[in-house]
């Protein structure tokens, strides 16, 4: 089919409905709503079950295709008249952290809904197929980014079935959502049948609030790599045993963990140490710990240099071990490569930017989201709009509102660009 040539410039005074997406996200905050005045909508839990069936009816009634796949993701579509058409992706989730903020992933989510729901208004017809995407579990309630890497295929069959621990109670949240664990790997998409993918999202930082500029443009999402570290001594009495001779794992776990910050913040400024997680054993406050399990990550956006942290902080594990006379042991156990965004996308944010008269600044995204997993088969950047004093994950959490209409008149001209250019690469 021949379509009419179309440019993004006979489109540049499309604005989205600011008082329709205000209505949008106050009537989503409601579902999981907190006494804090946050949302807890943990994936395939009744609330976040409750929000996708709001969504579903939010996209009938704007006239706009209704669409779910194997692993849950659901999808507002607005279809090219071209059969053969690429469909650009455009999106964020639904789900939250528990007791999280009413912004996080919301505002990408409706955005997108907004965008599809004005070009069908307008009769705007493109040469691609238009998706507004809520993805399954990107907090990882369960498993992280999970509905986005169904869609790219990067599940295995750990992440289903009980090769390395019990995943039956996902298998069962799954089934009461209505989805076959068994199917979840049909969700995963021909890659030339994607045009691309735009995320809008709120900063979870400071970094634009702190320099007064309106949106972030995103160059890279950072690596993140997951380690399992287990220092290993004695146990005793914590009364009788001479505090010189002890071989306290504990004691050992915290020089590391010092020690790792401490040495992170000097050799590399932009990575990030982090250790949330401890479990000692045998866990008497009068017993000398004979065993303490840390799971520490480390984060940079330059694989290299990831890699040079990982080292740093397996050795500064074994050096505190020695010098407190404990053995360790150390594993990864998880590992999410660096994802660079893809220039040309970049360069239609940037320039939808401009046309709108605001201002940018490069950022590089230190919290994961579902466009690093979609980069790897789909050309990808993101969009980050102001969060006010960083905070995120709290009920806290908030963004100006004239910051998210901002974001969505960029995502609504990005995707304009993007649809309308000869190729995205």
């Amino acid at each position: 089919m021949i379509l009419p040539t179309l440019t993004a410039e006979a489109f540049s005074h499309l604005r989205v409905d600011a008082d329709r997406l205000k209505s949008d996200f106050d009537e989503l905050a409601q579902i999981g709503a907190t006494p804090e005045g946050g949302v807890t909508r943990l994936a395939l839990s009744p609330e976040d079950l409750r929000a996708r069936a709001w969504y579903a009816e939010r996209i009938e009634a704007a006239g706009l295709l209704v669409k779910d796949d194997d692993a849950g993701n659901l999808s507002a579509v607005l279809p090219s008249a071209d059969l053969n058409a690429q469909t650009l992706l455009i999106g964020s989730h639904l789900d939250s952290v528990p007791n999280g903020g009413r912004f996080d992933g919301s505002v990408g989510v409706l955005s997108a809904l907004e965008c599809l729901r004005l070009l069908r208004e307008r009769d705007v017809r493109l040469p691609v197929t238009l998706e507004a995407i809520s993805f399954t579990d990107d907090e990882g309630c369960w498993r992280s980014l999970f509905g986005s890497r169904a869609l790219a295929g990067m599940l295995s069959e750990d992440d289903i079935f009980d090769l390395q621990g019990d995943n039956a109670p996902f298998r069962a949240a799954l089934s009461r959502a209505g989805i076959d664990p068994r199917a979840v790997y049909r969700a995963e998409r021909a890659h030339n049948r994607l045009a691309g993918y735009v995320e809008l999202h709120i900063e979870q930082g400071e970094r634009l609030e702190r320099t007064g500029v309106n949106i972030g443009v995103v160059t890279d999402i950072v690596g993140r790599t997951t380690y399992e570290i287990v220092f290993f001594g004695q146990a005793g009495h914590s009364g009788t045993t001479d505090m010189y001779h002890r071989r306290d794992a504990l004691r050992g776990a915290a020089q590391f963990i010092v020690r790792a910050h401490e040495q992170v913040r000097a050799r590399y400024g932009d990575g990030v140490f982090n250790c949330g997680d401890i479990e000692v054993k045998p866990g008497k406050f009068n017993v000398i710990p004979s065993e303490a399990r840390l799971i520490v990550e480390c984060r940079h956006a330059r694989e290299k240099l990831m890699a040079e942290m990982e080292m740093l902080i397996v050795q500064i594990a074994r050096e505190s071990a020695a010098s407190n006379g404990l053995t360790v042991e150390s594993k990864p156990v998880a590992h999410m490569p660096v994802a660079p965004m893809s220039s040309q996308v970049i360069r239609a944010v940037e320039q939808a930017c401009s046309l709108l008269g605001l201002s940018t600044m490069p950022l590089i995204s230190y919290s994961g989201h579902d466009a690093q997993i979609i980069s790897r088969i789909a050309p990808s950047a993101m969009i980050f709009i102001p969060s006010v004093r960083g905070i995120s994950h709290r009920p806290e959490e908030y963004t100006h509102w004239s910051d998210v209409v901002n974001g969505a008149n960029v995502l609504l001209q990005t995707v304009l660009k993007l649809a309308l250019s000869d190729r995205i690469d």
